[in-house]
């Protein structure tokens, strides 16, 4: 009997990640949003030329805008537009997300991070989550509890051979 063929590989829609987001922040809720696109910049992600490391998601007017990620436009994409690569681009949400967002982060004081960029069929998504920052020692926590998740792994693989 023939094995299924995957149509692709296990994490090759992911086009950006934002590590530094889990290390800075308690993320305790995410939400899958899409983005509003020019033309070059999905050429652009296709390539994966995507970083969401500095972008940050803010609420204004009654709709999400994400600020500081860059796109690099490709040579050959976009020599008859004028790209900008950081621009401001518009999230959509539905009206019932954005009130939640609104109201946790007016209310909780809670910030919006982007953690994620990928590919969900042909459209392209950001994973938005609701955070509150750490503070230096909670910082201190995680690292201690991320060694010690290593070190357990390293004891018990030795341990059963």
């Amino acid at each position: 009997m023939a094995k299924k063929k995957s149509k692709d590989k296990a994490g090759s829609n992911t086009i950006a990640l934002n590590k530094k987001a889990r290390h800075e922040y308690f993320i305790e809720d995410e939400i899958e949003a899409g983005i509003e696109l020019q033309g070059w910049e999905v050429k652009s992600l296709r390539q994966g030329k995507a970083n969401i490391a500095e972008s940050y998601v803010y609420l204004r007017d009654g709709e999400a805008f994400i600020s500081g990620m860059s796109i690099i436009p490709l040579q050959q994409a976009s020599t008859h537009v004028v790209a900008n690569p950081t621009r401001i681009r518009k999230l959509l949400l539905s009206r019932r997300e954005l009130d939640n967002l609104f109201g946790r982060v007016n209310r909780e004081g809670m910030t919006l991070v982007a953690t994620a960029m990928y590919w969900s069929r042909s459209w392209a998504k950001i994973k938005i989550g609701v955070a509150k920052g750490k503070k230096l020692h909670d910082k201190r926590d995680t690292l201690k509890e991320q060694d010690w998740q290593r070190q357990k792994a390293r004891i018990m693989k030795s341990g059963l051979r």
